[in-house]
């Protein structure tokens, strides 16, 4: 006897819809129904709903883990692609890290403008002078 969604779920630690996610996704076999139509697991299905929680834990995309999964069917011990995967995965955070410190420069350098303004001055076309002379980031 299989398990349902919901204990599948619970066994490898992640959510129904996750799972449904997943087996849309392709990165999880359809599963076996029920005559009434409910779906059913196995272990296998459990371990590999659990391998892929622990891969989205490490902030892999599920394009990746798929990428990881394709090799890993293939017979092919997926290792070296992994740590391709992981370094693009950092270079990526990096990235963001470093455009998240940007946004925080300019928005310590407009607080700091701010702290000069006066609810006296004028109103503008927005209604407020200092978005408006803020520097552009997403140029």
């Amino acid at each position: 006897m299989g398990l349902t969604i919901g204990q599948a779920a619970q066994a490898a630690g992640v959510t129904r819809k996750a799972v449904r996610v997943y087996e849309a996704k392709g990165l999880l076999a359809a599963a076996d129904r029920t005559i009434a139509g409910y779906r059913l697991y196995d272990e296998r299905d459990v371990e590999l709903l659990t391998f892929i929680r622990r891969a989205r834990t490490l902030g892999l995309h599920l394009d990746d883990i798929r990428e990881v999964l394709a090799i890993r069917n293939g017979g092919i011990p997926p290792c070296a692609s992994f740590s391709d995967l992981v370094d693009n995965r950092i270079a990526e955070l990096d990235a963001t890290v470093a455009a998240l410190l940007a946004l925080r420069d300019t928005l310590a350098e407009t607080r700091r403008r701010a702290a000069n303004c006066s609810d006296e001055e004028p109103v503008t076309v927005c209604g407020c002078g200092i978005i408006e002379d803020a520097t552009d980031t997403t140029a």
